[in-house]
């Protein structure tokens, strides 16, 4: 592969979400060859991030993975996320008198990011009311994390995700960029019980995913629960 056509891919697969060990592996080349040209992309195009106003998810959250040590990640209890494996993520960052704010819906069990909005530009008198509005379905309030977390729960689970052979939702690489530079790190369990989980959603492609999981993980080595015959 020339240079200018991997500096190319290495672009791409950077601007969706992968990590400097998955862009080698992606590209079949040693993450020594990556990584200096990740150095080179950030140079050619510097951008100073937004300050951060907030980064929350949803109650329970810590119920969908498994992690030791770390108590300054706060949680208020086991809310319903265990049931679902389900975290909800929203970052905001300033934007001169507002804010702008990316969601990410995170199937930490099975699918990875399963969507994704923004940035969407709010009002900062009205971000308390659009963050309520987007945590309605938890119980409780949401809770206020460090960045690190939301980026090792998004991130994360995409890497573990894409494991299994799905990739996150289109609107990812849109937002993406909100939640600032990953380094990589991860030291939280997805999965349920060391098990991929897929439980099925309203507007999923239930077929498609059943037989990737097939395909990509055997019968026998994932939990489902889906309106389809076995």
């Amino acid at each position: 592969m020339a240079d200018d056509e991997l500096l190319e891919r290495v672009r791409e697969l950077r601007a969706r979400g992968r990590s400097p060990k998955e862009i080698a592996r992606a590209l079949k080349v040693r993450p020594a060859t990556v990584t200096p040209l990740i150095r080179r992309l950030a140079a050619a195009e510097p951008r100073e991030e937004a300050p951060l106003t907030g980064c929350w998810v949803n109650p329970g959250w810590s119920s969908s993975v498994r992690f030791t040590g770390h108590p300054e990640w706060p949680d208020t209890g086991p809310g319903e996320t265990g049931v679902s494996g389900l975290v909800m993520v929203l970052v905001a960052r300033e934007r001169g008198s507002s804010v702008r704010v990316c969601e990410f819906l995170v199937d930490t069990w099975c699918l990875g990011v399963k969507n994704a909005l923004g940035p969407k530009p709010v009002e900062r008198r009205k971000l308390p009311s659009f963050r309520a509005d987007a945590f309605r379905s938890y119980p409780g309030a949401p809770v206020e994390v460090p960045l690190v977390l939301a980026q090792r729960i998004v991130f994360g689970a995409i890497g573990y995700a894409r494991g299994l052979g799905f990739e996150p939702h289109a609107d990812f690489a849109k937002a993406a960029g909100h939640l600032g530079e990953w380094d990589g790190v991860c030291d939280l369990e997805f999965g349920r019980d060391g098990m991929p989980m897929y439980i099925e959603g309203p507007h999923d492609d239930t077929w498609r995913i059943m037989h990737t999981l097939r395909q990509n993980v055997g019968d026998g080595n994932f939990h489902y629960l889906t309106g389809l015959r076995p």
